[in-house]
């Protein structure tokens, strides 16, 4: 019995409640309350940078839908809207900020692989306010004082003094700009989500945008009201290019005039011509390199000096030249075509030529009055047709360019369909300056304005295609032309570019006998009367080379040169009337691996109807 009262006692080790298992249970219990924390803490993490990119994305979108308003507001002029505007713009990406700069949005953004997306989300919250801050809030400060158009000349003078001041704000929001596009373009993009990435790419291009135009109009209110005779009185040459006479920045200089600016107020000077400027002796001198390729005519002859695309070489000589021949220092040179002059009077209205002993020498009479719309056939065949003598036709272009600079100066028309005339006729080539003072000729050398053929202004992987006259006539006005880029596919690294210039002598057929001999030439320089006889000058990337050339189909010979690192090659056409020929040069080793361009000879004809759209190459087919 007594067995039956003794406690049975468990074998050692596996007793219930042993204290070998009390731990581990424990630790268990301790493990799976972390990780609930660590689960809810990271729901609550998630939810929070949740909360935070709908904070971002909301605010950033109600900024961007201000920015019509703000345009409207800069358009209409009203300084006072734009700046509640810009006020409410600034609230919105202040917000977006902070909530990009929040401390769990920083921790997030080091966190390897997916961090990248919350770094690149907060760079473009940052860059917003910054271009909102930096940028919009100065500008917007000057805005009353920002008047671009008392940049117009005027006889009564403008004040200028309002854009000088404005300058440093005007420079400030272009380098905030400026810097927040480099710090967006520096994200690498390969690795984000598309909902980071496309919003990027938005930005980036939106910034690109405003960066140009900023750094455009820091740099115009920097230089412009000197240049305008702020701090003394300039004196510019200017030249009227005449495009039936082609030369490789325009045409031909024929009327010459000088334009004095002081304060703003502008007045015509003297006036002449290229043919009374005369024969330079003893030559002056030129960049060796262009006078290898173009001759001495360079610096002999102010008809010739732009036989060179590159227009601050041609200005720098016809500078030195005016001064050989009338003893007067010029402080730049302004070139412009009669289209430009076309949309001048477009702003201004027309002109009325009222000079009686011009009237009596046209035969047939010129027209009385000149508008946008006449303008271009009057200077370019008209002219030629009713007056014989050369002196005379030089008396009708300064007649006409001194009426034209008249309506110009006494504020005729609208100032901003003047500046945008100006404008349009920059971005065609149409109009060009170069100054000699350093500094702003450096500012000038930025921009297509330059007319330069190296330096900033040059896109990496650009051509040009360059005419010059060898008929010795004015036989251009009758040219149809058309250019364009043929990507060619290649066995290496490298591009490969045929650049394909196709030219139509319009001309009637019975050009010999039915045009005027000082259109036809006459045959003085060889050339059949009726026929255009064209230096085609094509220029590729630096650092390319050019290969072969070919006239409709067959290889044919050329003239090889370098310039400034640029290959080229020079092919001589010759069109009877009705005639057409199709040039092609083939660039190879092209370094550059951005989209090519071609800046043209403007011509009589629209640009955008000379270049043609870039045909890319069919490496399929092996085309």
């Amino acid at each position: 019995m007594e067995s039956r009262s003794r406690s049975v006692l468990p074998a050692a080790g596996v007793r219930h409640g042993s204290p070998l298992k009390r731990p581990r249970i424990r630790r268990w219990i301790v493990a799976s309350s972390w990780l609930a924390v660590a689960a809810v803490v990271s729901i609550a993490v998630a939810a929070w940078l949740g909360s935070r990119a709908t904070i971002i994305k909301n605010e950033l979108e109600a900024s961007t839908q201000l920015i019509p308003a703000l345009k409207e507001n800069i358009a209409g002029e009203m300084p006072e809207e734009a700046r509640t505007t810009v006020a409410q713009l600034r609230s919105h990406t202040a917000a977006a900020r902070d909530a990009a700069e929040d401390p769990l949005w920083t921790l997030a953004a080091a966190v390897p692989g997916l961090g990248v997306n919350f770094s690149a989300i907060a760079e473009i919250a940052r860059s917003a306010d910054d271009v909102s801050t930096l940028g919009l809030v100065p500008l917007v400060k000057v805005f009353n004082s920002l008047n671009w158009n008392s940049l117009l000349p005027s006889t009564a003078g403008t004040d200028l003094e309002s854009i000088r001041t404005a300058s440093p704000s005007v420079s400030a929001a272009a380098h905030a700009v400026r810097a927040s596009t480099e710090r967006l373009n520096a994200i690498d993009a390969s690795n984000l989500w598309p909902e980071v990435a496309e919003p990027l790419m938005r930005a980036r291009q939106q910034l690109q945008t405003v960066t140009g135009a900023l750094d455009e109009s820091a740099n115009a209110a920097q230089i412009a009201p000197g240049m305008l005779g702020a701090e003394g009185p300039r004196n510019y040459l200017l030249m009227i290019q005449n495009n039936a006479e082609a030369r490789a920045s325009g045409g031909i200089p024929g009327a010459l005039a000088v334009l004095n600016l002081d304060k703003g107020k502008l007045t015509l000077g003297a006036q002449s011509s290229a043919g009374d400027v005369g024969v330079m002796s003893p030559t002056l001198p030129v960049d060796i390199e262009q006078q290898q390729i173009y001759s001495g005519r360079l610096g002999k002859y102010m008809q010739d000096v732009n036989l060179t695309p590159d227009f601050p070489t041609a200005a720098n000589t016809a500078q030195a030249m005016w001064q050989r021949k009338s003893g007067q220092h010029v402080d730049g040179v302004i070139s412009i075509d009669p289209v430009a002059l076309g949309y001048i009077l477009d702003a201004t209205g027309p002109i009325k030529i009222t000079d009686s002993n011009l009237k009596a020498v046209a035969r047939g009479g010129l027209p009385t009055e000149l508008s946008g719309k006449n303008v271009v056939p009057t200077l370019l065949s008209d002219v030629y047709a009713k007056i014989d003598q050369p002196k005379l036709q030089d008396a009708y272009f300064a007649v006409v360019a001194r009426e034209i600079f008249a309506a110009l100066s006494g504020g005729q028309g609208n100032s901003k369909g003047l500046l945008e005339g100006i404008t349009r006729g920059a971005s065609e080539g149409r109009v060009l300056v170069w100054s000699s003072m350093i500094d702003e000729q450096a500012l000038i050398a930025k921009y297509p304005l330059s007319g330069s053929i190296t330096g900033p202004s040059v896109a990496p992987a650009q051509f040009g295609v360059y005419f010059n006259d060898g008929t010795g006539a004015k036989m251009d006005y009758y040219v149809k032309r058309t250019v364009q880029l043929v990507k060619e596919c290649t066995d290496d690294d490298f591009g490969q570019v045929k650049v394909r210039v196709t030219s139509t002598n319009t001309a009637p057929a019975d050009a010999a006998t039915s045009l005027p001999e000082y259109v036809t030439g006459g045959g003085l320089f060889g050339v059949p009367p009726g026929s255009v006889q064209t230096n085609v000058v094509i220029y590729g990337p630096a650092q390319a080379n050019v290969e072969n050339a070919a006239v409709d189909g067959k290889k044919t010979a050329f003239a090889a040169n370098r310039q400034s690192g640029r290959p080229l090659g020079t092919v001589t056409v010759t069109l009877a009337p009705g005639q057409t020929s199709t040039v092609e040069l083939t660039f190879s080793k092209i370094v550059q691996h951005t989209e090519p361009n071609v800046v043209v000879t403007p011509t009589v004809q629209a640009v955008k109807d000379v270049v043609l759209a870039t045909k890319p190459a069919d490496c399929v087919s092996g085309k």
